[in-house]
């Protein structure tokens, strides 16, 4: 086994190969990195200056250089002017490249220092200007704002190095102002790097919260699936139980049964017991995570000829509801009638919730291959509270007709009410 120490040694000096290729990669991209558009998720409240008036802050600074060049040497030479015009224009280049234009606005600081330093007066201040510094911390801010802090803080050192080095090669005693513009790169590239920390840390946050909203929702469909799945069970495992009574009682009910019958009988009779109890074990699990006594969880499942007590209770609780009965009332499979019960059950529910005040008609029309449902509310007459967590009722209402193959429509009416649809047919979705 390799020593702790030995193993430590290893990883440093492989840091420190790769340290030169990491700086080397960091600091000599030239990828295009535009600033975020205004707006943009994660992007702080500060707004990215605009092209126009970053142009026009260049062009004041270039003219402001060409001056002061003129006030140390007399006549304005061409190479001045130059000079002054490609540093503004690496100002501007940092909007969309901005490690190139700070090694270009760097490079350029020293050459216009080297050049006009044997011209300017023992007085200027030396070797950036009032502009050069004005220049040289935006740039060190845009830069700050869109890469890593060690790039920031290396681009911030050889800042300085350059203008120490510049100070190296004077001919000549100047007003130095190493120091004195030392802060104001210190603070712009603070600020820069902080900017960027935020705007990272709020697209972290969308990103995360995007997560947690998928999860959130693929959480809701899994419960509303398991809670479907759970009153379907209980559902078949009626008609189940039937069928094993039916066939225990049935060789009573026959003269003289004959031994072929009575072995068919019981084989069925053990099918079924067999079938329910694998659904009853298939239920406990399902059951195993709610919190519901014991005697919900095996209460009777309800049907649409308890619509008129839950639309009781509705108005008890101060909403104005009507039913309305079409077609010819008869008895429907326990699936067809669990969902419609529940659709609606899930439309009055949100009545209450995201509609205080306003009437509900309940319609319930019989037709020959399908029955229908139809929910529909006027608008509400005042605002509703605030509704906690991520609700599901229109998810359930819609999985459950599509597990009976029906149709579900919803949508908001001309009255500015809200309307909910299901058609649910009678015979078994092939």
């Amino acid at each position: 086994m390799e020593p702790t120490g030995a193993g430590n040694g290893r990883r440093l000096v492989a840091a420190v190969r790769r340290l030169p290729r990491t700086v080397r990669e960091d600091m000599w991209t030239g990828a295009a990195d535009p600033l975020p558009r205004m707006g943009e998720p994660g992007w702080p409240v500060w707004r990215p200056v605009s092209w126009m008036v970053l142009v026009m802050f260049a062009v004041t600074i270039a003219v402001m250089n060409v001056n002061v060049s003129g006030e140390e040497g007399g006549a304005v030479t061409w190479h001045a002017v130059l000079l002054a015009a490609f540093q503004s224009a690496a100002l501007v280049a940092a909007m969309s490249r901005p490690l190139p234009a700070w090694w270009a606005s760097t490079v350029l600081m020293v050459v216009a220092t080297l050049v006009s330093e044997p011209l300017i007066s023992r007085d200027t201040l030396y070797p950036w200007t009032i502009p050069g510094i004005a220049l040289q911390s935006l740039v060190l801010f845009l830069v700050a704002s869109r890469v890593r802090p060690w790039t920031a803080v290396r681009t911030l050192t050889l800042t300085f190095l350059a203008g120490v080095a510049c100070t190296g090669f004077a001919t000549q005693s100047h007003n130095y102002d190493v120091d004195r513009a030392a802060p104001f790169f210190l603070v712009a590239t603070v600020l820069g790097a902080a900017l960027r920390g935020i705007r990272v840390a709020r697209g972290q946050l969308v990103v995360q919260a995007e997560l947690t909203a998928e999860e959130r929702s693929r959480r809701t469909v899994a419960e509303e699936r398991n809670r479907i799945a759970r009153e379907l069970h209980d559902v078949v495992a009626h008609h189940m139980t039937v069928i094993s009574i039916q066939a225990q009682v049935a060789p009573h009910l026959v003269e003289n049964p004959s031994g072929e019958l009575r072995e068919n009988l019981a084989s069925i009779r053990e099918n079924a017991v067999e079938a329910l109890t694998e659904l009853r074990r298939v239920l406990g699990v399902l059951r195993s995570e709610d919190a519901l006594s014991e005697g919900v969880r095996h209460a009777p499942q309800p049907t649409l000829d308890r619509l008129e007590e839950l639309v009781g209770t509705v108005r008890g609780a101060g909403i104005a509801v009507v039913t309305e009965w079409s077609g010819e009332r008869r008895p429907l499979s326990p699936g067809v009638e669990l969902s419609a019960f529940r659709i609606v059950q899930e439309a009055l529910s949100n009545v209450m919730r995201h509609a205080p005040g306003a009437q509900v008609r309940v319609e319930t029309g019989y037709h020959s291959s399908a029955v229908t449902v139809r929910v529909t509310n006027t608008a509400p007459d005042r605002p509703a509270a605030p509704s906690p967590g991520l609700g599901h009722g229109l998810l359930g209402m819609r999985e459950r007709t599509a597990m009976l193959g029906g149709d579900f429509a919803n949508g908001p009416t001309a009255e500015g009410g809200y309307e909910v649809v299901a058609t649910l047919p009678l015979e078994d979705p092939v």
